[in-house]
Parts: structure tokens; sequence; C-alpha cells
């Protein structure tokens, strides 16, 4: 009896050690967030901005992390072409989250998600390169998505919204010279046709070589319809300065509105006047309108959601660390954007993508949260930039004095950043690697680019400690190599430009597609070499052919299971 009783005292004991080592992590009770269509449970997808004035090279440099699981992760470019008068140009609902056991989601997505509904063509579209959205044209006009939610009366998923954010997406692309074009020509559609079915609440951080803008949307609600004569949505966008940088972690961020100010501010003319009518405002408040607080309330600080909210603080505080920003500061009284103590890279961007809080009070190893092996993807308790569960992350850098065709970069790294490699992609460029194009998360594929990644990935998590070291060397080899290579492939690609464009998007092509079949290749490779190196949990070396016997436990870990067991004995 005695026993009996002691163990329910024991595993009390030891949840509380548990505890406060940060194992357990109890959700806030009441948050104000659940109230929209996105929770902090269920948010994916970060952000990242840098204008031109606050990168070290001059160029805009925004990021996508498409953080799913389960989406399609496959990469596809479009062409430019020219349409006749009276042209019309096929709508389709594309869901950002839907993939199909037949095959690659674009080629299916053109009869499964054929609505019969068309809009009239413009004479021109350009050419493209998409994964979920399009992310960069031969314009240098480039997109990056957060999902935000919205308040859910003014959801809409009926037919009567023909547009939904990925379509949107490629509308956009096709249509765009530039960032306030791109933002223009979106807003315009989602009014006059309908936003919504598949999606509500969403952001894109919209670029070009000398702006970047924040766009957020929200559908106009369930009985809109074009009859009503009202917009089919509302949208609100505003410029992050030139010498700042920004983030958007699944959290609208434009705040106090400005419509007068061009310069910094764009959106739609109803916007207040739709806020008052759908009661998410009052104008006797004396307050002045605010857009996130009326579309978008995300209540909450990282401490007072333990860190699921903290991405926000945590890029500023990395960024712009004599700020000061404190992580108890409600979410909603950030900043819309802060100039960085130093000017950004493109690899600090790469590195901030690949934060896992290492540091800080959401710190994914602290105590014995990471395992034996020190493993961030072990404890889900706090939500970090750089999350397992990634199916690949676009970071669009656009670049004036070039062409367009070679101004623009999309590199593009695919699953966990930590383990994965980034490759570029200009925008220039008429096709693109093959291995880009193919692969799904149900069926092992060596002829996919992801799957290489994942393959280095998977043997990465059994001793993650000490199989990150091979796996950081090699992207200092390779992904270091091909930022170097930069300059060279530039020079050469302009030098072709100057006496035949289509010359010159060969060779991008040709160069790009190298690149990323040597970098896949040795992917393939470091794969393989981990599994023999780590097998059984040791130190197996090809050339001594010996296997050494080193304690690979972490210490802390190993106390934690004695000192759990020995309570367990008692």
């Amino acid at each position: 009896m005695t026993r009996l009783i002691r163990r329910p005292i024991i595993g009390l004991l030891a949840a509380a050690l548990l505890v406060g080592a940060g194992l357990f992590v109890f959700p806030e009770k009441n948050d104000p967030g659940l109230e929209l269509t996105l929770g902090p449970d269920r948010e994916a997808c970060t952000v990242i901005m840098v204008g031109k004035g606050a990168s070290a090279d001059g160029s805009t440099m925004t990021t996508h992390t498409c953080d799913c699981g389960t989406c399609d992760w496959t990469f596809g470019t479009v062409p430019a072409a020219d349409h006749k008068p009276g042209a019309v140009r096929k709508i389709y609902h594309i869901n950002q989250y839907t993939t199909w056991k037949e095959g690659t989601k674009w080629p299916l997505a053109l009869t499964k998600g054929d609505t019969g509904f068309t809009i009239p063509q413009v004479p021109h579209t350009y050419a493209f390169h998409h994964g979920m959205f399009g992310y960069m044209n031969e314009n240098q006009v480039a997109i990056s998505e957060s999902t935000l939610g919205t308040v859910r009366k003014l959801v809409n998923r009926t037919p009567s919204a023909k547009i939904d954010l990925t379509m949107l997406s490629i509308l956009g692309m096709e249509r765009s010279r530039t960032a306030r074009e791109c933002i223009q020509v979106m807003g315009d559609l989602a009014e006059k046709f309908g936003y919504g079915f598949n999606d509500d609440g969403e952001m894109f951080a919209v670029s070009d070589p000398d702006e970047v803008w924040v766009f957020e949307i929200m559908p106009a609600g369930p009985l809109w319809s074009p009859e009503t004569g009202k917009p089919g949505a509302v949208w609100c966008a505003q410029r992050v300065p030139d010498d700042h940088v920004s983030v958007c972690p699944n959290e609208s961020r434009i705040g106090e509105v400005n419509l007068a100010d061009k310069e910094n501010f764009m959106g739609s003319a109803h916007m207040v006047a739709f806020a008052v009518e759908q009661k998410l405002y009052d104008p006797a408040s004396g307050k002045p309108f605010n857009w996130k607080r009326a579309y978008s309330p995300a209540e909450g600080s990282a401490v007072s959601t333990n860190g699921r909210r903290s991405r926000m603080w945590r890029f500023f505080d990395l960024t712009a660390p004599s700020l000061k920003l404190k992580p108890e500061t409600p979410n909603m009284d950030l900043p819309f954007s802060v100039k960085p103590d130093k000017k950004i890279s493109l690899q600090d961007v790469m590195a901030l993508t690949r934060d896992k809080s290492y540091g800080s009070i959401f710190d994914p190893v602290q105590g014995i949260r990471g395992g034996p092996f020190k493993n961030p993807n072990y404890y889900s308790g706090t939500r970090k930039i750089s999350v397992a569960n990634v199916e690949y992350t676009s970071l669009v850098q656009c670049r004036s004095g070039f062409p367009a065709p070679i101004g623009g970069i999309l590199w593009v790294a695919f699953g966990d950043q930590a383990t994965s490699v980034y490759m570029p992609l200009y925008a220039g460029m008429k096709a693109i690697p093959k291995s880009f194009m193919v692969g799904d998360h149900f069926e092992f594929n060596r002829a996919s680019a992801r799957w290489a990644m994942d393959y280095v990935d998977f043997h990465t998590q059994v001793v993650y400690s000490e199989a990150i070291k091979d796996v950081q060397k090699a992207q200092l080899e390779h992904e270091g190599g091909a930022v170097q290579a930069i300059p060279g492939i530039d020079k050469a690609a302009l030098d072709l430009y100057a006496k035949s464009p289509a010359k010159a998007a060969d060779y991008l092509t040709k160069a790009c597609i190298e690149l990323a079949d040597k970098t896949v290749a040795a992917w393939w490779e470091l794969g393989d070499k981990l599994l023999v190196k780590y097998n059984h949990l040791g130190f197996y070396n090809p050339e001594t052919r010996r296997r050494n016997r080193v304690q690979l436990y972490d210490a802390t870990w190993n106390k934690a299971v004695k000192m759990v067991d020995t309570w367990l004995e008692k």
C-alpha cells in the first residue's frame, strides 16, 4: 500500500522537476488570439524583411519559411506570354495545404482546381518562379507569405470568393513591374472578384530592388457577392523604411494607417468604414483607427504565451539588441520595424531563418529539453523561427544596378534550414533544376532535392549535437561556395546580356542547374556518411576502420535520468 501511494507522489515530484526544467509548458487560458481563425498553436511561416538601406549589399531581402509538414514542396517556372485582344485568364482555386496522391501539385491544380470562372487577360504576362506561391518574376518583383487569421465573421468560404491566396500571388507575378504595382493589382482584383474561399487573413511581403512592403488582406464575410456592389475584400499595405528590418510571424503588423501618406501607405478606401460596419472599430471611442486591432487582434506577448508567440520579439532582439525590447511586451505594442544595429548580409538572413532560440529564455535545449543529444526539435513548448516541419524556405533577393533577370535571385532551402542548404535561382532562368520539381512526403524519391535534404536531416536527428557539426561544415563549403560564386556568375551574365539577353538567360539557367545538381548530390553523399559515422550511436572512422567509444550523451540528461530512477526505486 505504501509503495502504491509513493508512486503517484514521486510522479508529481518528477513532473515538478520537468516543469522546472521547462519541459512542460501549460497553455495560457482564454487567450484572446484563439478567437481568431488562426490561434498560436496553428501558427506557421515566418517572413523576414530587410530594406535596401539595412542590407550589407544594398539589396532588399524577404523570406518565407513554409512551415506546414504535409504541404507540397515542388517548384516550377512559368514563361512570359503574349495574349490576343479579348483573351481571358482562367481562375483556379489552389489550396496552399493540399497535395494529391496522383502526382505533384501544380499539374493537378490546373484540373482539380478549375473553377470555370475567368477574368479579362492582359496583353502580356511576365515570367515567374513559384513554389506554393509565386515568389519572383522576371522584373524582380518578389513575394513572401505569412498567414494572419482574422475575426471569424469575415471569413468567406463561399463560391462568391473567386480568388484565393495562391491565385492572388500568381496574378500579382504575371501582371506587375514593381512592388507597388503588384500590391495594387492584387488589391483591385480581390475587391472586384472577391477574396477567400481557401484562405482568410493573410500577409505578403512584396518587394522590388527599391522597396519592401507589408501587404495584408482580409475577406469581406460570407454574405458578400458581386451583386452587393461592395468590395469583396479589404486590404492595407505599409512600406518598411529603407534602413529598417521587419518580421511577420503570423501576426498582423500594420497599426495606425494614413492613406494620405502615399509614400508609405496603400489600401482599400473603405477599410475604416467597413470596420465600423462590422463593429470592429468604434470612432466614438476617441482612439485612432488601428488596422491590426480591428481586423486581426492577436493578443499576448512572448512570455504570456509561454513562447508560442516569441518569434517577433526574438527577431527584433537579434537584429537590434541595443533597443532592449522586453519579451513581456505585448506583441501588438512592438514596433512595426526597427533599424538594425548593423547592416544585414545575405548570410545573416540565412542564419536568422535557422534560429532555434538558443541562449534565450526559450532555449529548446536548456536543461533536459533537448534530450541526450541536445536536439532543438524535441521540445515543442515554444515556437521558434526555424522549425523541423518546414517544407522549404524561400529567400528572395532584389538587387539594383543589374538588368532585372540578373538582379533577382530566389534562394531555396528544402526542409529544415539547420540541416539544409540554400541554392540560387536567378529571375531570368528559363528552367529550374528537375530535382526541385518532384517528390512528396509519402514516397521516398532519390530524384528529389527535398528528399536529399531530408535524408541528411533524418540522420542528423539521431545524434544531433555531433552530426550538426558535419552538416555545418558542408553548408560552409556548398552554401558558402554558392554565395562566393555569385559575383562571377553576375559578371559572366552581364557580359552576355550586353550582346544577347537570350544567351545570358541560357547561361544563368545552365550555371544554376549545375550548381544545384552538384549540391543535391553532395547532400546525398553527406547522408550516407552520417549513417556510417554515427551508426549504433558511435564514431565509426572509415579511414582507420575503428569505432571510437566516446561518451556522446549529454551529462545533464544522464543526471536527470538517474535522479528519476532513484525516486522510482523508493
